[in-house]
C-alpha cells in the first residue's frame, strides 16, 4: 500500500518548490495527489511480467532528416530583433558577480 500524502508533506514539498499556498490549496492538492497515488497503486496490481518493455508507443524509425548544407541568416537579420546587441553579438544581462568565482 502506497504512502498516504499528508498536509505536511504537501507544505514540505511547496516549501522546497519555493511556492506559498493557501491553506485551501493545501487541502485541495492533499486530496488530488493521494488519489493519484491511489491510481499509481492500483496500476502496480496489474500483471506485466509479460509485457515487453518499450521506448516509444508508435513504431519509430529514423526521424531524421538529411544533414545539407544551407545559406545562414547572416549577422544583421539574425541581430535584427534582439533587445540590445553589442557590435556582432547579443548582449545580455549579467548574471554573476565577482564574488562568485565564475
Amino acid at each position: 500500500m502506497a504512502k498516504k500524502i499528508d498536509q505536511e508533506s504537501v507544505r514540505k514539498v511547496a516549501r522546497l518548490s519555493r511556492l506559498e499556498l493557501t491553506e485551501a490549496e493545501i487541502g485541495e492538492f492533499t486530496g488530488q495527489l493521494s488519489a493519484i497515488l491511489d491510481y499509481v497503486e492500483k496500476m502496480n496490481e496489474l500483471d506485466t511480467d509479460n509485457v515487453e518493455p518499450l521506448a516509444h508507443c508508435l513504431p519509430v524509425s529514423n526521424v531524421f532528416r538529411e544533414d545539407s548544407v544551407k545559406e545562414s541568416l547572416g549577422t544583421e537579420k539574425t541581430l535584427a530583433n534582439a533587445p540590445q546587441r553589442d557590435g556582432e553579438f547579443f548582449k545580455v544581462p549579467k548574471i554573476l558577480d565577482d564574488s562568485c568565482g565564475a
